[in-house]
């Protein structure tokens, strides 16, 4: 495999290209013009979705994304006054990101596709992590830091601070954890399983975050099934997020209702969880929105039985569903079907100062829906550390005028310089923006 790098931070400028003069008003499309399609995005276009703008259940549809190669000299699509450039290419599916405390760059790569489609998965034991040193040439693909991996998501160093002692993994099945010390390319020892038992499913990504003092590791488990089709039994322990002490030990349910809850992030100012959150299927287009928000302890965020708070899903015909005034309505509702999956909030000076606090997403794109959604990176406004519902195109462009599909956003990062980087699996590319002004 021939992977092409570019890890200096503060000058990263292979295919580097300016924004196009895109930026719209600062009106904030509503309603059902809140909902649109990849034909209605752009850089600077401001959506709300709220409770109050759910259609019907409709007859459902899919549109599976057919997979392309970058065309020649094109590049996402950036605001005004920012640059897109590559950081490497030819990666192999590659995921979540995590720096060390010394700039290290911890990547994982997911393996291979199954047949079949690109909703179907990857196959198990083809995972694994990279680690690209801080200021590594161009050219270099780093070292492969553990392999054989079930689908590593989630990436984590513990303790928190400047001198971790473990790297944690989200495998599909379990929660492992590497010994590690700072400036280690390859582990040292094999992995201790922390978490055992979780079971495979329809959503196979688990994330872990340790919270800031280190005593609470949060993992996110997504559902077995789009709406408990095989009963409550097969979701125990599923769409919940779940807490342990780091030895694994103490399990409680942290909150439940979420259907697949792929990451977690903590707000820098208020230290409140947030995550983004892939909602069900099959009720059609424009239902019902994806959404990111922050995951309040003991909460129930409606799954199976509601969703976007008391809304009932006629569907679900097994178990026994708590009150609809339980229901937590989440924060900021996203196009439906946009496959939310990494978050980060901006802790960076290079962005203007608008920008600082506020959550950045990316959506992975869209199956079940007749026209596509999603493909694109989306800046999530808070105030004060509360969501104003808004959110923002921020990159776009990886959807071909025939509609092919050419990149897949996955992960964010925000890098030491304050650039933001993320990871798109379908290219096998890492993108970095930068503010150029």
């Amino acid at each position: 495999m021939r992977i092409r790098t570019i890890i200096a931070l503060a000058s990263a400028s292979l295919l580097s290209v300016t924004s196009s003069p895109l930026r719209a008003q600062d009106s904030v499309l509503t309603g059902s013009a809140a909902y649109g399609d990849w034909t209605k995005d752009a850089p600077g276009v401001w959506r709300r979705i709220t409770a109050a703008d759910l259609p019907q259940p409709q007859t459902p549809a899919q549109s599976i994304s057919t997979l392309a190669p970058r065309p020649a000299n094109v590049l996402p699509r950036v605001l005004p006054g920012f640059t897109i450039s590559v950081v490497a290419t030819g990666l192999n599916r590659p995921r979540v990101m995590k720096l060390a405390p010394n700039g290290d760059l911890f990547l994982e790569e997911t393996g291979t596709v199954k047949a079949g489609g690109i909703n179907n998965g990857v196959n198990a034991s083809t995972g694994r992590i990279r680690v690209i040193r801080a200021g590594s040439p161009p050219g270099s693909a780093g070292d492969i830091f553990a392999d054989g991996l079930d689908r590593p998501y989630g990436i984590a160093f513990y303790p928190p601070g400047p001198n971790p002692r473990y790297v944690y993994v989200g495998e599909t099945t379990q929660i492992v954890r590497f010994p590690y010390h700072v400036g280690d390319v390859r582990a040292s020892g094999p992995p201790e399983t922390i978490v055992g038992g979780i079971t495979d499913g329809v959503h196979f990504t688990r994330d872990v975050l340790f919270s800031r003092d280190g005593k609470t590791l949060y993992v996110s488990i997504g559902s077995s099934t789009n709406i408990q089709e095989k009963g409550p039994e097969a979701e125990a322990g599923k769409a919940d997020v779940l807490t342990f002490n780091p030895d694994g030990s103490g399990r409680r349910v942290f909150a439940t209702g979420l259907r697949n809850a792929v990451t977690l992030a903590l707000d820098p100012q208020t230290s409140d969880l947030w995550a983004s959150v892939n909602e069900r299927d099959l009720l059609g287009d424009d239902l019902p929105p994806d959404y990111v928000t922050h995951v309040r302890d003991g909460a129930f965020y409606g799954w199976p039985y509601y969703y976007i708070g008391p809304n009932v899903d006629a569907r679900v015909h097994n178990g026994t569903p708590p009150p609809a005034n339980q229901v937590v309505v989440p924060d900021v509702l996203l196009q439906p079907h946009s496959a939310p999956l990494g978050i980060a909030f901006y802790t960076g000076r290079q962005f203007p100062a608008e920008y600082q606090g506020d959550l950045f997403v990316a959506l992975h794109g869209s199956w079940n829906r007749a026209n596509r959604t999603g493909y694109k990176i989306v800046r999530v406004k808070l105030q004060n550390g509360k969501a104003t519902g808004a959110y923002e195109d921020f990159v776009t462009g990886f959807v071909a005028p025939n509609g092919d599909v050419w990149g897949r956003p996955v992960d964010l990062m925000v890098a030491a310089d304050g650039s933001l980087w993320f990871t798109d699996d379908s290219s096998g590319t890492i993108w970095r923006v930068a503010y150029a002004k």
